[in-house]
């Protein structure tokens, strides 16, 4: 099993490249996974610079001490694969995020669509958005991601045009009358914007905007799948086809 991974806000190591995990992280190591002297981690700081470390001892409850190893960076994927998602009900934008996450996403952009039921407004929308933040970055730790995905503030359809206008390769599944998204042209680089309605669907007023955008409407199978997951089995498709799962 691959090391844990750990996010922190700077890469500055002591002598000897010792360096103390604490705060939340540092309890989490210490009091959850329970980590020792000579295991592994890996700490990042979520956008794409790295380390291999190596257990050195525990202090208390909340401190894991640690020798650090030379810092490197990931790359961006290519093609960059964004995902606009429409606002689920309930909990169920957590797990789009979290799913999305875990399989290669690099970005999310929650959408508020006109048939969407929840709306983001004030307090309640910036606490929507931080827990999708929050999970991005669980689930960016989990799946041993060390670039996670960004989620940006909340989209109307006027800014989803605007993103998809500037794609390489723009899409938007729906199932009435599109051609199948696993023979679409895909480009080898640059990227790619799906967009994931509500519900109740895409409405024909922004089905046209995104046309005018450029945007085709695809299909992924005969199966209707809920907004919370169809994002998840798409990115999954373009990943293969473009070889990122390779």
């Amino acid at each position: 099993m691959t090391a844990p991974v750990f996010v922190v806000e700077h890469f500055d190591a002591g002598d000897g490249g010792r360096y103390v995990l604490e705060g939340p992280e540092g309890r989490h190591a210490v009091s959850v996974k329970r980590l020792r002297a000579g295991e592994d981690v890996v700490l990042t700081d979520g956008a794409g610079r790295w380390a291999d470390c190596v257990v050195l001892d525990t202090e208390g409850k909340d401190r894991l001490v640690v020798t650090m190893g030379a810092v490197a960076e990931e790359p961006e994927e290519s093609p960059r694969i964004t995902v606009v998602q429409a606002l689920p009900k309930g909990d169920r934008g957590e797990l789009a995020v979290e799913t999305m996450t875990e399989t290669g996403v690099d970005a999310v952009v929650p959408w508020t669509a006109s048939r969407c039921i929840t709306q983001w407004k004030g307090d309640r929308g910036l606490k929507a958005l931080a827990k999708w933040r929050a999970t991005a970055r669980e689930a960016g730790k989990q799946s041993r991601r060390v670039r996670f995905p960004e989620v940006a503030d909340a989209a109307s359809t006027k800014q989803v045009a605007a993103l998809l206008a500037g794609a390489d390769f723009a899409a938007v599944l729906h199932e009435e009358g599109s051609e199948p998204l696993a023979t679409a042209q895909l480009p080898a680089a640059g990227h790619v914007v799906l967009v994931v309605g509500p519900e109740g669907g895409v409405s024909p007023d922004e089905l046209a905007a995104f046309a005018e955008a450029g945007a085709k409407p695809y299909r992924l199978g005969r199966s209707v799948l809920r907004t919370s997951t169809a994002g998840t089995a798409a990115t999954a498709l373009l990943l293969g086809r473009t070889g990122r799962w390779s």
